[in-house]
């Protein structure tokens, strides 16, 4: 008598990334390990680039030298950040200096930041919402910010027990105290290019 059962095939065990793999990723890209997965982008496009570089200049004078603010932050443009088996590269992450009281001579981070600003692009940003964003939270990062230079548009979030909870959204021209900068006004002009 014939058997009709079905047979079980065995399913392949996904190759989990290493960190060799993103090692062999060309300068000119930006690569991630996200839950074993190699993730690449081209470089930052130019009103991403611009963001960037705009949120970094406008929070590092009060906020890392302590030009018109309260200082007390590291501020860094793409820190590699290894936490647990993940390596992500956020646009801008920054630690409060009684966390991070002496600045690490490495080539990546291991101590999670208190706060990250994730700036969006077609590419990165249904990643940055939901894979990053979990694993900022696991990390306890308090603050995350996605900033949108599309449409113009901040939006802060903070970290309450498991869930981010949505602090406030500014766009455009608007001039808002934005936690946990908020001891100085952020003009979101500054980070539009024109």
């Amino acid at each position: 008598m014939p058997c009709y059962c079905r047979r079980r095939m065995a399913i392949p065990a996904r190759k989990q990334a290493t960190y060799a793999d993103l090692l062999a990723v060309p300068d000119h890209q930006v690569a991630e390990i996200i839950d074993g997965d190699l993730h690449v982008q081209p470089r930052p496009a130019s009103r991403h680039a611009w963001a960037a570089s705009a949120l970094g200049a406008e929070l590092g004078g009060p906020f890392q030298r302590s030009r018109g603010g309260p200082g007390g932050w590291i501020i860094l443009d793409e820190p590699e950040l290894h936490l647990g088996s993940d390596v992500l590269v956020p646009d801008l992450a920054g630690w409060r200096r009684e966390r991070m009281p002496e600045f690490p001579d490495a080539a990546y981070f291991t101590l999670a930041p208190d706060w990250v600003a994730e700036i969006e692009s077609p590419s990165t940003a249904r990643i940055d919402r939901t894979r990053k964003r979990s694993i900022y939270a696991r990390e306890r990062i308090e603050h995350l910010w996605f900033i949108d230079p599309k449409t113009r548009v901040l939006e802060a979030f903070r970290l309450e027990g498991d869930h981010w909870v949505l602090l406030g959204a500014w766009s455009n021209g608007d001039v808002a105290r934005v936690p946990p900068f908020e001891a100085v006004e952020l003009e979101l002009a500054a980070l539009w290019p024109d």
